[in-house]
């Protein structure tokens, strides 16, 4: 996996990763204006991201190609692994960051609590429960996939990340709100509101 920041004083970094089953790029800017574009070959998801980047405010772009014959299980976690490192390394040193963020988001009847913490500590608490069906999408998506890869993405960002179901019954209002809420809440976390990294010791 190749990443790099770029170097005119945006927070905006370009990742690279090819494996044997999965090719991806990323393309993020955290203080964009919400400009998406997605294309992974799983439309369901593609519209999941599209969602993260346009209520998170990043400018985000995402191509992955993978071994979608066999499953969409490599291109999700991939995906997630390969956006959390280009979030990382946007960020940068965490100088001024509010860090810490929460939101309760509804849609419709399902509503998801989040709270995370740009820690530098990687760690994922997911309570959600599904109804069981998968997405009526072509092709259908599973979400069990969604935990893995926000596991992924919090890994790679080092940040520690607690997704919870308040309430839901319909399989895409629980996910699609889900990722509205940790957009939301990533966009306050990173939003500059001091001068120096808020942590007493110094580094994040």
């Amino acid at each position: 996996m190749s990443a790099t920041r770029t170097d005119d004083g945006r927070r905006a970094a370009t990742v690279a990763r090819a494996t044997s089953e999965t090719s991806i790029l990323i393309e993020i800017d955290l203080d964009g204006q919400g400009r998406h574009e997605t294309s992974t070959g799983i439309p369901f998801f593609d519209h999941m991201l599209a969602q993260l980047g346009r209520h998170g405010g990043f400018d985000l772009i995402v191509r992955a190609e993978g071994d979608l014959q066999i499953d969409a299980h490599h291109t999700v976690e991939d995906v997630g692994i390969a956006l959390g490192e280009a979030f990382a390394v946007a960020l940068g040193d965490k100088a001024g960051i509010r860090r810490f963020a929460s939101n309760r988001i509804p849609l419709d009847e399902a509503l998801i609590d989040v709270a995370l913490d740009l820690s530098g500590r990687p760690f994922l608490v997911y309570e959600v429960e599904f109804p069981g069906q998968k997405i009526l999408s072509d092709p259908p998506f599973d979400p069990q996939l969604i935990e893995e890869f926000w596991r992924a993405f919090a890994t790679s960002a080092a940040l520690t990340l607690h997704v919870t179901l308040v309430r839901g019954v319909n399989t895409h209002h629980i996910v699609e709100a889900t990722f509205k809420s940790v957009a939301r809440s990533l966009r306050d976390a990173v939003r500059i509101d001091g001068g120096g990294v808020p942590s007493t010791k110094g580094v994040l």
